[in-house]
């Protein structure tokens, strides 16, 4: 009896602890604390979704450029990308007088375009201190002629003007001071050392300059965790005591997990379930000033990223890169106003929302919030409807009312439920071509009947395809038709999988005492013929390989460019090819296909990778993201392809995965004994 008291009351104190926020796989907590405790932490920056982030340092001296020519990649990367000696670099300090800096000003434009906190750069990877350290010399107090912190100042106006600030350091990657450069590669002897000396006198104290000195922060967002082992990571864990209920993000290393993912230059599809998280994303391509890059994001496209964000229950920090004089870019301003105009009038459905309760949306996204006696659904309206009628499929909750958020009277909008649907009848005119919003105010938390799931193995086919169709839940009879024309009750009833000969669009509607209870999902399943294969003589096992080096935010046309080296492989493997970042990879050759059929081809990759046959690209997993699959299909004739994949890494880990699965062949890395040159 004493054993199972004992049991329950150590199930109950784990129950209690929680140690999520601020620990790792295996790391154990940094400070146990309840979930309760987990959520009042976190429930400021869960209510802010938006931010703004700020790039400043030295980088923006040369602003992309190097001893009179551009430099490809991103503006702060520019002394590893040129690899610039340490002391040619740090001669740009005593041209950083940033003397037209209003941090009041920078932070009333925050205010304005609807942010709730700031996170700004205090030490990039060049190793630049925004701040007086007394760690090092290489800071704007003891290295510049403006010689005053830049930090204090931001914090100051942070506090007048009620944003939250938070501090971007750069932890275990610092290419000015010995032991610092954890990845990126050594360029200068002055690099060289002991990381483990540098973490201890460096980089420890200056964390807890900028946790002692500035006040209140917010957020201490780590950056580059590579080479953090975990007693390396153990040693900055103390210094978060100096501020009780700052939230950290995941990059610290060593197996921490922290408090947030934090996405890079992309909205994840289904946000991160069960994880806080934050897209960080810039206006052009860059973070740090690079005076050439013009390449912007209208404000269109910000808003609507915000709001994707949102709808997916995350945040949104939004990148400016300030000129060495101090100024934010004019057509970064612009924008900022621009997305201020949009949340003046709509912030309502961004700040302190939840996920959609949709798994998709036609015509745009949801987010949304409990209300007494009821839940307010804020529907993102980014196509508005031609015939003024906006349908909420599979929503089974009565409605209370409807109205458009930028409608200062709030005006009664008509909802009435036709089947399925609520069908709210809109204006002729979108009040916002960004986002308009359309509140619909429902009794009860959200019931929503997702549509028939539809599944094969695949979306096109050579011969025939049975295609299976099956319900979201318990309950439900499921009709389906073959003419592209939406389900009734005296449609055919789903009994099997349906067997497809030839080009067919497929329909399936749920149905709930004879009734319809779900939108419809719609398919259509083409019949093609299959590529022939090509006549090859003489060819040997493997792939040719070429190597490329640079950095881009997207794959490059690699045919454009010269390779660094050429070689052979055995297959698509890149383990071991490679030890830093900012490189690409061509893989060309022939993959040799055992039988006609129809074929799916599978990349993961991190970052963006393409896969062709022959000239037609079958997979497209390009862009800026973690390891991520893609799959694309192709009816192959029985023999030799070509088969060529394109790959690139920017920033971080790195990894490419090639597979396949066709007749007979389940879903498998394409071995090297299919592959030749």
């Amino acid at each position: 009896m004493r054993l199972q008291i004992r049991i329950g009351i150590l199930i109950a104190c784990v129950a209690v602890l929680h140690c999520g926020p601020r620990s790792g796989d295996g790391a154990g907590p940094v400070r146990p604390e309840s979930l309760k405790q987990r959520n009042e932490r976190m429930a400021w920056w869960r209510d802010a979704r938006f931010g703004l982030f700020i790039h400043w340092g030295v980088y923006s001296v040369p602003a992309g450029e190097y001893r009179g020519r551009p430099v490809d990649g991103i503006g702060e990367w520019i002394m590893n990308n040129a690899h610039i000696p340490c002391a040619e670099y740090r001669r740009y300090a005593k041209r950083f007088n940033p003397v037209r800096y209003d941090p009041d000003a920078w932070v009333r434009l925050a205010k304005e375009a609807g942010m709730k906190y700031i996170i700004i750069t205090s030490k990039h990877h060049d190793g630049f201190a925004l701040f007086d350290s007394k760690a090092t010399e290489w800071d704007v107090v003891d290295a510049t002629p403006y010689g005053k912190d830049l930090l204090k100042p931001l914090a100051e106006a942070c506090g007048r003007h009620g944003l939250r600030l938070g501090f971007y350091h750069s932890q275990a990657q610092d290419w000015n001071h010995p032991g610092g450069s954890a990845i990126g590669g050594h360029w200068d002897k002055a690099q060289d050392g002991d990381m483990d000396a540098y973490i201890r006198d460096i980089a420890v104290p200056q964390v807890r300059e900028i946790l002692s000195n500035y006040g209140p922060v917010s957020v201490i967002w780590w950056d580059t965790p590579e080479g953090m082992t975990k007693e390396r990571a153990e040693a900055f864990l103390p210094l978060l005591d100096l501020q009780p209920g700052i939230i950290q993000n995941n990059r610290l290393g060593g197996g921490y997990e922290g408090d947030t993912e934090t996405p890079e230059q992309y909205v994840p599809a289904t946000g991160f379930p069960g994880r806080d998280w934050e897209t960080c994303m810039t206006m052009n391509d860059t973070w740090g000033y690079k005076k050439s890059d013009q390449n912007w994001k209208s404000a269109r496209t910000l808003v609507r990223q915000l709001v994707e964000a949102a709808s997916k229950g995350g945040n949104y920090l939004l990148n400016v890169g300030p000129t060495s004089e101090g100024l934010i870019p004019e057509p970064s301003v612009e924008r900022l106003k621009a997305i201020g105009r949009w949340t003046r009038v709509n912030g309502e459905a961004i700040y302190g929302t939840q996920a959609s309760p949709f798994r998709s949306l036609e015509w745009g996204r949801c987010t949304q919030k409990s209300v007494p006696g009821g839940t307010r659904l804020y529907l993102h309206v980014f196509d508005w409807p031609a015939d003024g009628k906006l349908t909420v499929s599979g929503l089974r909750n009565r409605p209370k009312t409807a109205f458009l958020l930028s409608d200062p009277d709030r005006s009664a909008l008509p909802v009435e439920r036709i089947e399925d649907a609520l069908v709210v009848t809109l204006p002729s005119a979108a009040p916002d071509t960004a986002a308009s919003v359309v509140v619909l105010e429902i009794q009860g938390k959200p019931e929503v009947v997702e549509t028939p799931d539809m599944a094969s193995d695949f979306t096109s086919f050579t011969d025939s395809l049975d295609v299976t169709i099956a319900p979201p839940g318990r309950g439900f009879d499921v009709r389906y038709t073959l003419d592209g024309s939406a389900p009734s009750i005296s449609s055919a009833k789903v009994k099997g999988p349906v067997r497809l000969r030839e080009t067919t669009t497929v329909s399936a509607r749920c149905f709930r005492g004879g009734r319809p209870a779900s939108g419809v999902t719609r398919r259509t399943y083409e019949k093609i013929a299959p590529v022939p294969a090509v006549t090859r003589t003489g060819a040997a096992p493997g792939l040719a390989v070429s190597l490329y080096e640079g950095e881009w935010s997207v794959l490059p046309d690699f045919r454009k460019l010269r390779p660094l080296r050429r070689g052979t492989a055995a297959d698509f493997d890149i383990a071991g090819r490679r030890t830093d970042d900012k490189f690409g990879f061509v893989f060309e050759g022939f993959v040799r296909v055992p039988a006609t059929g129809l074929y799916a081809f599978f990349t993961e990759s991190d970052d963006g990778s393409r896969l062709l046959i022959g000239e037609k690209p079958v997979v497209v997993n390009d862009g800026l993201h973690g390891m991520e699959e893609r799959r694309g299909e192709i009816a192959l004739g029985a023999g030799l392809h070509p088969i060529r994949v394109e790959f690139f890494e920017k920033t971080g880990e790195e990894g490419l995965v090639v597979s396949w699965l066709g007749p007979g062949l389940p879903k498998q890395r394409i071995p090297g004994e299919a592959l030749f040159r």
